[in-house]
């Protein structure tokens, strides 16, 4: 029976990927001093390298609002750990600003997603702010508010539609860190499988790519297996406990969010495996972090939940307001391991 590795290296590592790639539709003409400069994506890295720092996100304060009609519609896919958080940044923002916000939740439907939007259209919002549930089926989404004259923010997951302000991080960089902890724990050897989240959504593909591309990246390693949970435990759980069933092998878990991760933990537990496989995931989440003080989670990459959250509200409010806003607004991932782990606790 292997002994999991001991000597942790602490590693801080406050990245962002991603290229401000053009600006929304604004009321009056900006000056080229209000545009950021462009950023290279961090889509390539050496194996054990750092991924290079990059701005905070660029947006300032926004300005109080003074209208009490500003009314914000919020679509959210679901309302999961990570994705509460979310919300509890944007209504404290909102509080802060004076703007009204109401949140709806799709509840994993696309359409009924598509229909809430709508509805926000149909109630003349000021703005709305769409966590997508599917970010390659976005673009009505983005159709609709516009026909209507209506602000658009996306927040958390980015359908990369040209024009509308994205507010989250960049998806490629939280695979690619993970993953690159994960080879260096398990000294550049060993079967990898990876539980991927929704595949429709940018977030899984990308975070999925990362992995893959460090994986290539070791010529001891090799990804066995590859299997969407739809960014959900009890899946992530259930999938974990096929492969074990089934005879698979493999010392690394490569999850694209921390409720897989801990399902893939559950499984391990109950096969009496879990001091023989590494475990990483993405969030940060407080069960997450707890998982890790126990030994049970080796990585996790902190996204910033609230700041995504507040992030989207400042953007949307910039909008009302006829202020800049660029197309990306980068909310910067980090590496969290039990060296630096109480720099993140109570964060998410």
């Amino acid at each position: 029976m292997r002994v999991r590795i001991a000597a942790w290296r602490l590693t801080t590592l406050a990245v962002v990927a991603g290229m401000f790639l053009g600006v929304s539709s604004l009321t009056t003409a900006q000056s080229p001093s209000e545009s950021p400069a462009p950023m290279s994506p961090a889509m390539s890295m050496a194996p054990g390298s750092e991924a290079p720092a990059s701005a905070a996100p660029t947006l300032r304060p926004p300005d109080p609002v003074t209208d009490s009609s500003v009314t914000i519609g919020v679509a959210f896919p679901n309302s999961d750990t990570f994705l509460s958080r979310v919300q509890d940044g944007i209504q404290a923002r909102a509080d802060e600003l004076g703007a009204k916000v109401v949140i709806v939740d799709a509840k994993d439907d696309g359409a009924t997603q598509l229909n809430q939007i709508e509805n926000f259209v149909s109630q003349g919002v000021s703005a709305i702010i769409v966590v997508p549930y599917d970010t390659s089926a976005a673009q009505p989404y983005a159709d609709a508010a516009k026909a209507a004259n209506i602000p658009i923010v996306f927040v958390n997951r980015n359908p990369l539609i040209a024009g509308v302000p994205y507010v989250g991080s960049a998806s490629l960089v939280a695979g690619t860190l993970e993953m690159q902890e994960l080879a260096k724990l398990a000294g550049g050897a060993g079967d990898v499988v990876i539980l991927e989240g929704q595949v429709s959504n940018e977030a899984a593909v990308l975070r999925t790519q990362g992995c893959n591309d460090v994986v290539a990246q070791n010529p001891g390693m090799k990804v066995v297996a590859t299997q969407a949970g739809d960014w959900d435990r009890a899946k992530g759980q259930t999938i974990t406990e096929n492969w074990i069933q089934s005879g698979l092998q493999f010392s690394v878990v490569c999850a694209n969010n921390d409720e897989m991760a801990l399902g893939a933990i559950n499984a391990l537990k109950e096969a009496n495996l879990l001091d023989q496989v590494f475990v990483g995931g993405v969030d940060a989440t407080s069960e997450a972090l707890a998982a890790m003080q126990a030994g049970d989670l080796e990585v996790t990459v902190f996204q910033d939940a609230k700041g995504q959250g507040s992030g989207g509200v400042d953007a949307a409010v910039d909008l009302i307001q006829g202020k800049f806003v660029p197309d990306l607004v980068d909310i910067p991932y980090q590496l969290v391991t039990p060296a630096n782990i109480n720099d993140f606790l109570g964060a998410n």
